[in-house]
């Protein structure tokens, strides 16, 4: 019986690692990388080629090309093994219409800290005494009761 308690233990600690848990999301190397792409030179199949497809694009009067790389692990022991962000690199391209790259702005995580995002909120405009309200409650209403059923059990309910 000893021996199987044994095998047990041997069994459950060999399963267990010294090295922190990584997890991935993005382009591996993202940092270095980038340093082969040169502005002015590089046009978006070199791009492709060398990175892969962006993580998110986006249209004005150019083409911005968006690259993430996040590395996430566990913390300490004392966190509960909540994960926590040690890379976090974003390179964002701009590209021209005839497909060369115009400019290059890449982001660690230390750059990110000192970007500062706005605080203004928007309100929304929906007062009781507003039209849209109005509008927007009688809507609201018929959708709830279609032919009218229940205020005709509340009239008649009130007329007993």
């Amino acid at each position: 019986m000893n021996k199987l308690y044994i095998f047990f233990l041997f069994l459950i600690l060999s399963n267990c690692t010294f090295k922190p848990v990584i997890d991935h999301h993005g382009v591996h190397f993202l940092e270095k990388k980038q340093l082969d792409i040169i502005e002015n030179k590089t046009n978006k199949n070199d791009i492709i080629k060398k990175l892969g497809f962006p993580s998110t694009t986006s249209k004005f009067d150019n083409d911005v090309w968006i690259y993430i790389e996040r590395k996430q692990t566990q913390s300490k022991f004392s966190n509960l093994g909540k994960m926590k962000i040690y890379k976090n690199d974003i390179l964002v391209l701009e590209i021209d219409k005839y497909g060369l790259l115009k400019k290059k702005n890449f982001y660690n995580k230390d750059d990110m800290k000192k970007i500062i995002a706005a605080k203004t909120t928007t309100e929304s405009d929906f007062r009781k005494n507003s039209f849209l309200y109005d509008f927007m409650s009688s809507m609201r209403q018929k959708l709830n009761d279609p032919l009218g059923t229940r205020a005709k059990k509340r009239k008649e309910i009130s007329q007993r």
